[in-house]
C-alpha cells in the first residue's frame, strides 16, 4: 500500500496546493505629479500630494502603478497653471492607496488657482489653493499661499503648498516661498520630495521647473512662461527574502538592508 503522507513538495503542486509560504508586508511612497505654474507674477505651482502605506500582501498579487505627470505651466497672463495628475497603487486585496495632482498656481490677472495633493499659489492678488483635496488622513499636503497687490519689482506672488507646510504669502517686499516638502528613507538614505514651488517675480523671465519625479512644484514666471511641475513616483519596499523578481515598467532596482527596493518612474507593476 502507498505511504499518501510522503507525497513531496513538487507533488503538493501537480495536487494544485500551495507552497505555504504566507503573505508579507510592503512599505509604499505614493508621490503624485505637481501642479504647474502661472505667469505675469504668478504664484509658484502646488506639491503633488504625498502619502505613505505598509499592508500586508497576498503571495502572487498583482499591484498596480501608476505614476503622475506635472502639469504644464502657461504663458498666457489670464490662464492659470495646470493641476499634476494622481499617481497610485492598486491590487486585489489591496488598500488603494491615490495621491492627487498638485493644484496649478494662477496667474497675475487670474483668479483661479488649483486645488490638490497641495494647493498652488496665489499669483499677484489671488488666493491661494486648498491642499489636501481630496482629504486624506494623514494629510496628503497643504494650502498654497496668498498673493498679494504689491507695486513692481516682487507684485507680492505666493508659493505653492507642500507635502510638509502651507506655501508662504507674498510680502510687498518678496515673493512667497513654496512650503517645505516631506523626508523619507524608504530608499535607505532620506530625500525630500514635494516641496512647493515659489512664487514668481519680475526679474525672472520664465519659471524654474519641478525636477522629475520627486512631486515637486514649479516656481511661477516674472514675464514669460510658467515652469512645469515635477513628475511623481512611487516607490516599494519589499523584504528581500520575499522579492519575487516579477515586475513590469523597468522599475529601478536596489537594495537597502534586508529589503528590496522599487523605484517607479513611469506605470507599472509588481508581482508579489
Amino acid at each position: 500500500m502507498p505511504i499518501l503522507s510522503s507525497r513531496g513538495a513538487g507533488s503538493a503542486k501537480g495536487f494544485g496546493l500551495t507552497s505555504g509560504k504566507g503573505p508579507y508586508n510592503i512599505e509604499f511612497l505614493v508621490v503624485a505629479g505637481a501642479g504647474g505654474a502661472g505667469c505675469q507674477n504668478g504664484g509658484g505651482g502646488g506639491a503633488g500630494g504625498y502619502r505613505t502605506s505598509t499592508q500586508s500582501v497576498k503571495v502572487g498579487t498583482v499591484i498596480t502603478v501608476t505614476v503622475g505627470n506635472g502639469g504644464a505651466g502657461t504663458a498666457g497672463s489670464s490662464t492659470s497653471g495646470a493641476n499634476g495628475s494622481n499617481s497610485s497603487i492598486s491590487g486585489s486585496s489591496l488598500t488603494t492607496i491615490t495621491s492627487a495632482g498638485g493644484g496649478g498656481s494662477s496667474s497675475g490677472v487670474s483668479s483661479t488657482t488649483g486645488n490638490g495633493g497641495s494647493g498652488g499659489g496665489g499669483g499677484n492678488n489671488n488666493t491661494g489653493g486648498s491642499g489636501n483635496t481630496p482629504s486624506t488622513s494623514p494629510s496628503q499636503g497643504n494650502n498654497g499661499g496668498t498673493g498679494i497687490g504689491s507695486a513692481a519689482p516682487n507684485y507680492g506672488a505666493a508659493g505653492g503648498g507642500g507635502a510638509g507646510a502651507v506655501g508662504s504669502n507674498g510680502t510687498s517686499s518678496a515673493f512667497g516661498a513654496g512650503g517645505a516638502g516631506s523626508a523619507s528613507s524608504i530608499t535607505g538614505s532620506s530625500v525630500t520630495r514635494a516641496v512647493g514651488g515659489n512664487g514668481g517675480q519680475v526679474d525672472t523671465v520664465n519659471g524654474t521647473n519641478g525636477t522629475a519625479n520627486t512631486g515637486n512644484g514649479s516656481s511661477g514666471a516674472g514675464s514669460g512662461t510658467g515652469g512645469s511641475g515635477g513628475s511623481g513616483v512611487v516607490i516599494l519596499s519589499v523584504p528581500t527574502a520575499s522579492y519575487s523578481g516579477t515586475s513590469s515598467g523597468s522599475p529601478t532596482v536596489t537594495t537597502s538592508g534586508a529589503n528590496t527596493i522599487l523605484q517607479f518612474n513611469g506605470d507599472g507593476s509588481y508581482t508579489a
